[in-house]
């Protein structure tokens, strides 16, 4: 199975090898941290020079994974785009593309600290959203039970392999930054220590997911 299956509280949920996350029972699909317009945010800001395609390929993976889940609610969890003005300067094909897969879903940008949610984009804009019980933000909150947040970008290595990756346990899941360009912070940081319980799990994305131990 491609995918790791586990449950927080009462949510059967899905880990994606994408780095979504996917709630079947609720008709649910979960992004976090798309950062559309990263490399032309440095490009304006004068610095490094990324490949300027990575909201196409954060699109294609999008598509990909709406295909398969056919969800019919779609929450992106801040940072969706990243600073105020890449929302503006987002190319028209990119922008038709994103409507597209829009159309016919309820689609939720949750505030990010890199932009306040798209708000000239169609679709729902709240500070976080309550399902069953879970509540869905950007950044964690210390102590919180069934949360699923994002913000940390979190990565795991294996031997011979780094990657994007989920930290899960029982009261909390930290999902993987979704875009393309977005780069990522150790789970072993201080700062994820701190939120995890000391049986969280770091699930690797990419072809398959890999589950290990946080604290390997």
């Amino acid at each position: 199975m491609r995918h790791h299956a586990f449950t927080l509280g009462p949510a059967r949920l899905h880990a994606l090898p994408s780095g979504a996350l996917h709630w079947p029972d609720q008709g649910l699909l979960i992004v976090s941290d798309l950062h559309f317009g990263k490399s032309e945010r440095l490009a304006r800001r004068g610095g490094a020079l990324l490949p300027p395609y990575e909201n196409q390929a954060t699109l294609a993976k999008l598509d990909s994974d709406i295909e398969a889940a056919a969800p019919v609610r779609v929450i992106c969890l801040g940072d969706s785009f990243d600073d105020l003005m890449a929302a503006d300067e987002m190319a028209e094909a990119e922008r038709l593309w994103l409507t597209r897969l829009k159309a016919g879903r309820d689609w939720v940008w949750i505030e990010g600290n890199h932009d306040a949610g798209p708000v000239e984009l169609a679709g729902r804009h709240l500070a976080a959203l309550a399902v069953a019980g879970v509540t869905f933000r950007h950044i964690a909150v210390p102590g919180a039970a069934l949360e699923v947040s994002g913000h940390y970008h979190p990565k795991a290595r294996l031997p011979g392999r780094s990657a994007p990756c989920f930290l899960i346990d029982a009261a909390r899941v930290i999902l993987p930054a979704y875009g393309a360009f977005a780069g990522g912070v150790a789970c072993e940081h201080p700062d994820l220590l701190a939120l995890m319980q000391p049986q969280a799990l770091a699930v690797l994305t990419g072809p398959s997911c890999l589950p290990r131990p946080m604290r390997a």
